[in-house]
């Protein structure tokens, strides 16, 4: 017999596990990101920032287990955390990264 129940505790699963991919992904970025950079765009703290994002994996990975409920509002929170970081933060520091260096050719570094 078809159970659709089953179906939906299986859709919530797969996007609890793209919530943990989302926070997994931005707190390694965060990780990578020298704390300079996150000064110099403007931004708030590394530290910070690795605490938000270490708090919205561990919400995440707790969905993904299902110790919380996949649609509770840590892990809302968490993803939204996440989208925020990857959406603006990123690209801000990134930037500063690459930024206008005089050392830089048409080609890539001399």
């Amino acid at each position: 017999m078809f159970q659709i129940h089953g179906v939906l505790d299986l859709i919530f699963w797969v996007l609890a596990l793209g919530a943990l991919g989302l926070c997994v992904w931005a707190l390694v970025h965060a990780v990578r990101t020298p704390a300079r950079a996150f000064a110099v765009a403007g931004k708030l703290k590394k530290q910070i920032w690795l605490l938000i994002l270490a708090f919205a994996t561990l919400f995440s990975f707790a969905a993904v287990v299902q110790y919380l409920p996949t649609l509770s509002i840590f892990v809302i929170a968490s993803v939204i955390g996440s989208g925020i970081y990857l959406a603006d933060v990123k690209p801000a520091v990134n930037e500063i990264g690459r930024g206008g260096s005089g050392s830089s050719g048409p080609y890539g570094p001399w």
